[in-house]
């Protein structure tokens, strides 16, 4: 028996992981491999039940469990960031979950027949979605930066204020569930013990923290171990409460001042995936199949109201006075998967209110995971579609994630954002990132491969990662996690594996891709070379100036870094691929003190050969004046000449055409001449005599 319960355990271990992996190799929610191994381990195949397995322990573990759960969520409630995700998260996290509540509850009642208390208990859990399974959705729909960033911070919100209000019910529904006490005694107890202690045990908390009271290696255990006796201890005081008790605790740790609670998260976070899994597997194999059937159209009816009435609905009224699109709030209408947190809250809830006699509690575990299984599987399948429909679906990622904010890392990513190209740094240095948020870059503090910042951590419009930080081993980490998130082309690191030892030897394959900027660029190169005066250079690479001239003017020693597009894409310099350099780019370079020397020489050298050419050009330009105005002379004499022997041409044509003339009026006289005296003869003769002629011609004239 022994060794069943220990393989029961050890393969509920391996299968989690196993659901989990799967869940991230196939983007989908982890909730999915996880119920669906679940229902196929119990209901299915009947290997698992948890019952048997775990007897009267089964109870303690799902509680202690969830109390785990809240316990993080709640660390994550820090008031001060909820303004600083907009308007529109502000308004979903506080009026759209009322609204919510407001419509689920009454359909659970008149459609179910829920008593109204199991029925406010049921709209309460079904508020909450939760990043566990909002964030891989996100990554397969890929829809625009804004839509993306507020339906994350949405699930991270949501996930304790939607805890706090269905413990809030539950802890009423159980007071008046029990005939022995008074209702509002009991009440004002619970109420005032999970307030008081909560807040009293993350003040004293905070307090040893903020101290160093506990050593580094002793903290996270520190704060779990006392997290769960306050639990435990809340509970023995008044039934009940302990849940209220480490909600509060938590959210009192988040908005504390000067308590660093990084790490703790970290650890809560792997420690929370690792109880969700097992517990959600658990859960699902506890599930009767036959009750989900039961639920028959009125559970489909109740899915419906979630879906397709209460989520637009919140959206809507939510969104009135920001500026998002009716695109935009018709997408965001439609993403609000149900997660696991729901599933294991209304599990414990539904054991314990069985356990108080309370009528109909054995309803509300079918119908969360009713509601789970719906949103998820709908919503997973047509997201993408609905997003490509209302076109808000992202366009080419060009932003960059830069592990390491450098001088150089900070300059470089200031000089990315005047060229709308989105950048986001991470840093384990809380100096540098507070150098980079006095620079208005947006960072992230912390392992950028940390579970934290999987679901903190905003990478919509990231398409590449540059990792330029000095942990060497910390680099291969980041650089391996996100290889597998985004592809090993679109991941690029600097080298700074020189001087490494045989024994800390990197892989072959890793190193390979340690060629940002180039083969021999390495993280100390470029530290030295800012350190020694070196600048950033935005060049216009032109038809008139292109990379040969570049090269010509700043030398071998200056760096091309990334140069961006005509249509705005960024093109990483790297030492994996020959790179050519196209006209009509922007190419971004680090300049060293010398490049900057030579292209002051260069400068110089083509002022004084631009004066040198003026000159040569004036000389020219006179010489060309003077010729042009001897010629101009000579052509003007040539026009001269060619018309005075034009005149003259002219003249004897026209003394000829006189002297033609002349001849012709002589010839024509002539001609009439003889032609009178011929006339003349032929008359006389007719009718006179000669003599008769001869005597009028001599006789004298009177």
């Amino acid at each position: 028996m022994v060794e069943h319960i220990t393989g029961m355990l050890a393969g509920i271990g391996v299968l989690s992981l196993l659901c989990q992996w799967l869940g991230w190799k196939l983007r989908l929610p982890a909730i999915l491999p996880l119920l669906l191994c679940g229902l196929l381990l119990g209901p299915g195949l009947g290997i698992l039940d948890p019952d048997e397995i775990f007897g009267d322990l089964l109870f303690p573990i799902i509680s202690l469990g969830v109390a785990v759960i809240l316990f993080e969520g709640a660390l994550t409630l820090n008031f001060k960031e909820i303004k600083d995700h907009g308007r529109m998260v502000t308004n979903l996290v506080t009026i759209g979950a009322l609204i919510t509540w407001a419509c689920i509850a009454p359909a659970a009642h008149y459609i179910l027949g829920l008593e109204w208390s199991l029925a406010l208990l049921f709209g309460a859990l079904v508020v909450v979605t939760g990043p566990t399974v909002i964030v891989p959705m996100l990554r397969s729909v890929q829809p625009k930066s804004n839509l993306s960033s507020i339906l994350r911070w949405e699930g991270i919100v949501i996930d304790p204020i939607g805890a706090l209000l269905a413990v809030l019910v539950y802890e009423y529904i159980a007071v008046t569930a029990d005939p022995t006490t008074h209702v509002l005694n009991a009440l004002g107890l619970t109420l005032l013990l999970g307030l008081g202690l909560g807040a009293l045990a993350g003040y004293f908390i905070g307090v040893a923290l903020r101290s160093n009271v506990f050593p580094h290696y002793l903290r996270n255990t520190a704060v779990l171990t006392i997290m769960l006796g306050v639990f435990v201890g809340s509970n023995i005081i008044q039934e009940e409460s302990g849940l209220l008790t480490v909600t509060v605790m938590g959210i009192w740790l988040a908005n504390m001042r000067g308590v660093d609670i990084a790490e703790i998260l970290e650890f809560k976070e792997t420690l929370t995936v690792l109880l969700i899994s097992a517990l959600f597997i658990l859960l699902a194999a506890r599930l009767d199949s036959s009750a989900m059937l039961d639920l028959g159209w009125g559970g489909l009816g109740v899915l419906v109201v979630v879906m397709v009435i209460a989520r637009p609905l919140s959206i809507w009224i939510s969104g009135l006075g920001t500026s998002l699109t009716s695109a935009d709030k018709w997408f965001l209408s439609w993403m609000a998967p149900r997660g696991i947190v729901a599933a294991a809250i209304s599990s414990l809830f539904a054991i314990k209110l069985e356990s108080l006699g309370v009528e109909g509690a054995s309803t509300i575990v079918p119908l969360v995971f009713l509601i789970i299984i719906g949103t998820v599987v709908i919503q997973s399948l047509t997201a993408g579609r609905w997003a490509k429909f209302l076109g808000v679906k992202a366009g080419s990622s060009q932003g960059l994630l830069i592990f390491g904010a450098s001088k150089f890392a900070r300059e470089l990513a200031s000089l990315l954002q005047t060229k709308q190209i989105k950048v986001v740094l991470a840093d384990n240095n809380w100096d540098n990132i507070r150098q980079a948020r006095m620079d208005n870059i947006p960072v992230y503090f912390g392992n950028p491969a940390s579970e934290h910042a999987t679901t903190y951590l905003d990478l919509s419009g990231i398409g590449r990662v540059l990792v330029m930080s000095p942990y060497r081993q910390l680099n291969p980490l980041v650089s391996f996690h996100f290889q597998d998130l985004f592809g090993t082309e679109k991941v690029y690191g600097l080298n700074n594996a020189e001087g490494v030892s045989a024994r800390h030897q990197l892989s072959e394959n890793y190193l390979k891709r340690l060629c940002l900027f180039g083969e021999a660029v390495s993280y100390a190169k470029i530290a030295s070379l800012m350190a020694k005066g070196a600048v950033l250079k935005v060049t216009n690479i032109t038809e008139s100036f292109t990379f040969e001239h570049f090269r010509q003017r700043y030398g071998d020693t200056a760096m091309p870094l990334l140069y961006l597009t005509k249509d705005a894409k960024v093109k990483i310099v790297s030492g994996t691929e020959p790179f050519d350099f196209p006209v009509g780019i922007e190419l971004i370079s680090l300049l060293p003190i010398d490049a900057q020397e030579q292209a002051l020489v260069q400068k110089a050298l083509a002022e004084e050969a631009d004066r040198a050419a003026k000159v040569q050009a004036e000389i020219e330009a006179k010489a060309a004046a003077e010729a042009r105005k001897v010629k101009e002379a000579e052509e003007a004499e040539q026009r001269a000449i060619a018309k005075e022997q034009a005149r003259v041409e002219a003249q004897q044509l026209a003394e000829e055409e006189a002297y033609k003339q002349q001849q012709a009026i002589a010839e024509q006289a002539e001609a009439e001449a003889l032609t009178s005296n011929d006339d003349t003869i032929i008359d006389t003769t007719a009718a006179e005599p000669i003599d008769a002629v001869v005597e009028e011609t001599d006789k004298p004239k009177t």
